[in-house]
């Protein structure tokens, strides 16, 4: 169940002060409607302290989503390479890593869709803790490719010499048109809500006086790590459907 926000606001506080500290609403049918809504939100209780009530109105917060098929996924590709030496585990790791470069390269990955993610290098200890046996040097490439050709590149990857993959991270590169939907969505929630509360309240439901918009398009990690040797089977990448989520804080004016 959608989680549901309402504050309801009320000109109490100013028409209290024109009173001159009577007490005495003067019959005002505003300020009836401002008790029942308050009424309607906190049930037989006032409002509660710290609760706005500058201007007459209902505040909810309306959610709203539109489903798409991502088309791109972002993977990071790694290379560990142990040696007796630092420096030869790194210059291990430096030539593999490399060759995955190129790979990536030349299945058509761009400049601003490849970048290197990590280098690291530790020692490597024997079973006791003491002495220091060799040293593994690895260093992780970070790639977003269209998912249709994800298959294709893993394999060059792995034959280029990588042996650690992590991913993926499924989005959809355009999601314009299912984000319009989904604010539309949130919107029609959104004032569904403020109308069940304005009933409830017995006042009548204006128009919004404010909007304040949240949410949107969010990646669908698949978190996971993959050692594989050298020759594995074209991977299969299933994009299946994304949430495109938006949310909306809508003020209604009442009467």
């Amino acid at each position: 169940m959608k989680s549901v926000a309402i504050l309801l606001v009320a000109a109490a506080a100013l028409l209290a002060a024109g009173c001159g500290g009577s007490g005495d609403n003067g019959g005002d049918g505003s300020s009836s409607a401002v008790e029942r809504a308050q009424l309607a939100a906190y049930g037989d209780q006032p409002a509660p302290a710290g609760a706005a009530v500058t201007a007459a109105g209902i505040t909810v917060v309306g959610t709203g989503s539109a489903s798409a098929v991502p088309d791109e996924a972002e993977w990071s590709f790694g290379v560990r390479a142990e040696a007796e030496t630092a420096a030869g585990a790194m210059s291990q790791a430096a030539t593999v890593s490399k060759r995955v470069v190129d790979a990536l390269k030349n299945a058509g990955i761009k400049g601003e869709d490849l970048r290197t993610e990590s280098i690291s290098l530790y020692p490597q200890q024997d079973d006791m803790g003491q002495n220091i046996i060799g040293y593994s040097a690895s260093s992780t490439v970070h790639a977003t490719m269209n998912i249709s050709k994800a298959g294709q590149i893993i394999d060059r990857v792995v034959a280029a010499g990588a042996n650690e993959i992590y991913g993926p991270t499924l989005r959809v590169s355009n999601s314009d048109e299912q984000y319009a939907q989904a604010v539309d969505e949130a919107f029609d929630d959104a004032r569904s809500r403020a109308e069940a509360v304005a009933a409830k309240a017995g006042v009548t439901l204006g128009a919004p006086v404010a909007i304040v918009e949240g949410g949107g398009a969010m990646p669908m990690p698949y978190y996971g790590r993959a050692t594989l040797d050298a020759g594995a089977a074209e991977m299969s990448v299933e994009p299946g459907e994304q949430d495109i989520q938006a949310s909306l804080t809508v003020t209604f004016a009442i009467s």
